[in-house]
């Protein structure tokens, strides 16, 4: 019988080697929090690189206060409302009509009574010709008054003189959709009221392969942003189109990275404008039920230099660069609080490994060499 004891405890300490010594997918919380001394303050008391602060309801307010670390923030142009009315441009083509029913008129021959002036093109310096009137600037008008302004001035020749014209849209009264549509080009803009959704529309609407659509408007040396999903939101947003805009649609660039004890281990894209704790674990399919530390789940974030703020963990900053927050999916409030922990740009979620895990290898272990030797 001792013998068997023997046996048995040899066989129980081989497999808790094993098990020890077996390959891991991830640290534990303690390993992974356990970093080098790198320097000791005063007192000799160690200092460590980075800093570690539990994601609760109490500390979530100085957390996200902190200075965002995602990409370039832009500013955005609200609606408002403009003129129905064209305004000409340089570039503008006119087609102007004069009709004139003097019988000695001096732009139709006998029997005409519409003498066609096509393909004017307004120079850059807002002017074009007209026969027997010379140089007229039409440039900032509305197509009417524009046309008023031609006939007035024919009057002085022509008393009986009525004008027609129209207006082709050059490069001043246009609008670029660069990419992210299903037909990118170069579009007309009918008045000064033409909104953005409605401009897209008129490119075949915004691709449906991409992640979180970003619109990006280029005003001049100005560039404006923000998401598709807010333009569609709010209908203030959504802002009216000046001639020689750009536009271009893209993928939002934020991500965030998943490693450890999670199901997947892979970067993924941000699927909207904010993105929680509880959202990025359900995004990359939660943490290994047989593996997982529920208790230990860090988020690693590292802020830039500027942010850092040598006074300790305050509203205006990070008390370092290296920044590990825990959470405890075990605890009300640790839930709670994931839920409301917005994740940022580059950040790690990490799954730490359960002791657990350790322990049910060495009961697997074991299980087989017992079976095993009850087999001999």
């Amino acid at each position: 019988m001792t013998r068997l004891y023997r046996s048995l405890a040899g066989f129980i300490l081989c497999a808790a080697l094993a098990a020890c010594n077996s390959p891991r997918g991830a640290g534990f919380q303690s390993e992974v929090l356990a970093a080098e001394n790198t320097t000791t303050d005063a007192n000799g008391d160690p200092i460590y690189d980075f800093a570690v602060f539990p994601v609760t309801r109490e500390s979530l307010p100085i957390i996200q206060s902190w200075p965002a670390n995602n990409l370039r923030q832009y500013k955005w142009i609200a609606h408002q409302n403009q003129p129905q009315s064209l305004l000409i441009s340089p570039g503008d083509t006119l087609q102007v009509a004069i009709w004139d029913t003097e019988e000695n008129s001096l732009l139709t021959g006998a029997g005409q009574r519409v003498a066609e002036l096509k393909d004017m093109k307004v120079g850059s310096d807002g002017r074009i010709f007209l026969p027997f009137v010379g140089s007229l600037k039409v440039s900032g008008m509305s197509p009417q008054t524009a046309r008023e302004q031609i006939q007035a001035t024919l009057e002085n020749v022509m008393p009986s003189a009525q004008v027609q014209l129209n207006v082709d849209p050059g490069r001043g009264n246009t609008a670029n959709l660069v990419s992210g549509v299903s037909n990118p080009g170069v579009f007309p803009l009918a008045d000064r009221n033409v909104s953005l959704l409605t401009l897209l529309s008129s490119g075949g609407g915004v691709s449906p392969n991409l992640v979180n659509p970003q619109v990006r408007l280029f005003r001049g040396s100005q560039v404006y942003g923000l998401s598709l999903s807010r333009l569609f939101e709010e209908p203030e947003l959504d802002t009216v189109v000046q001639g020689g805009d750009r536009i271009l649609i893209e993928e939002d660039e934020r991500y965030f990275l998943s490693l450890g004890a999670t199901t997947r281990e892979a970067l993924h894209a941000f699927p909207k404008d904010e993105v929680s704790a509880l959202d990025a674990l359900s995004i990359v399919g939660g943490v290994s039920a047989a593996r997982a530390n529920p208790q230990g789940i860090l988020i690693l974030r590292e802020y830039p230099a500027s942010a850092v703020r040598a006074a300790g963990p305050t509203p205006d900053g990070p008390p370092q660069e290296r920044v590990v927050f825990t959470i405890d999916l075990t605890k009300a409030d640790g839930l709670f609080s994931a839920a409301k922990f917005k994740i940022q740009s580059g950040d790690l979620v990490y799954g730490t490994e359960s002791p657990l895990g350790t322990a049910n290898s060495i009961v697997g272990i074991v299980g087989n060499l017992l079976l095993a030797r009850a087999r001999i």
